[in-house]
């Protein structure tokens, strides 16, 4: 018998989101390399230079270390994505932290998040 193997649709890490139709999502260009890419759910940090989202590196000095939002689909190259960037709750065991975080990492990525008003369940 073959194996299937599931992925995570878009958003689904989102639990919910601000009233309004997209008030809690923005379009912006990701920067996410080559395959495999950046996985739904990954928090974004925003190059100061050029402005592009990039997985979150807290020992980044480009802008990568400032959390700025968690992508809404999977990316791969460069190429313009919704970005979830305010006014929403999410499931914290969905999102993608950087690689290695520790318990403490995780709870420092997500009171970032909550300073930009999306809540970690």
């Amino acid at each position: 018998m073959a194996q299937l193997n599931s992925t995570r649709g878009s958003a689904g890490f989102l639990v919910s989101e601000a009233n309004g139709m997209y008030r809690s999502r923005d379009v912006g260009t990701v920067a996410a390399g080559a395959a495999p890419g950046l996985a739904v759910g990954t928090i974004l940090g925003k190059l100061t230079a050029g402005g592009n989202y990039v997985a979150y590196a807290p020992g980044g000095s480009d802008g990568s270390q400032t959390i700025a939002g968690i992508l809404w689909e999977a990316a791969i190259g460069t190429v313009k994505k919704t970005i979830v960037t305010r006014d929403a709750e999410v499931n914290g065991a969905h999102l993608v932290y950087q690689a290695g975080a520790n318990d403490a990492a995780k709870a420092t990525a997500n009171a970032a998040l909550k300073a930009l008003g999306i809540i970690v369940r």
